[in-house]
């Protein structure tokens, strides 16, 4: 699914990432750590194709389009409600069946309930969650995910373990967190960046 090979990656004369290579198969889960300032946000914008190396080669095996990404950045609308963020990105994705897969995920992250509100009353827990909605909206074959359980409560980050441990059976998945201890039984490969 995918193959870096020396990748790096520089802004202006600053070095992101040096010299990184691993293979990850299709239905696998690659553990990315490191401190601060590694690269590792890096290195799921160049796998998410929202990057290009500056040196070293990087195939990624799904189309940007069966790519679910997240990011620092929440990536939703704060003016428009919950269900009007994801029925946009579910059209943007041509999602099939689309009222129905944004109600079985805004029930399922604990969102039902404040799907007609503006995004902008949620707090930052609320915007986690409808995040993780719209990085899975389009049930894509490759999820990347950096620092997934940032704000997310002890309730949201147990509903993303389970989530996690039911897409990395027939999924790829690469997640970079603090926390590795959540993600390391389900990894199948590491990666630790310096």
């Amino acid at each position: 699914m995918i193959r870096a090979d020396g990748v790096e990656k520089r802004y202006g004369r600053a070095w992101a990432l040096r010299r990184v290579s691993f293979e990850l198969n299709e239905g696998e889960l690659l553990l990315v750590t490191g401190a601060n300032g590694s690269g590792k946000t890096t290195l799921l914008r160049l796998i998410a194709g929202l990057a290009s190396p500056t040196h070293g080669s990087l195939t990624v095996g799904a189309t940007r389009g069966d790519v679910g990404y997240l990011g620092h950045e929440a990536l939703v609308y704060r003016d428009l409600t919950g269900f009007e963020n994801l029925d946009l990105y579910g059209r943007l994705y041509r999602v099939r069946e689309r009222p129905e897969r944004i109600g079985m995920l805004l029930e399922r992250f604990g969102l039902w309930d404040a799907r007609s509100e503006r995004v902008s009353t949620y707090s930052r827990g609320m915007v986690q969650r409808l995040a993780l909605c719209r990085a899975l909206l389009h049930d894509p074959t490759l999820l990347v995910l950096d620092e997934p359980f940032t704000a997310l409560d002890e309730s949201g980050a147990a509903l993303l373990d389970r989530e996690l441990a039911t897409r990395s059976e027939n999924k790829t998945l690469v997640v970079s967190t603090h926390d590795p201890d959540r993600v390391a039984g389900l990894a199948t490969r590491r990666l630790a960046l310096a």
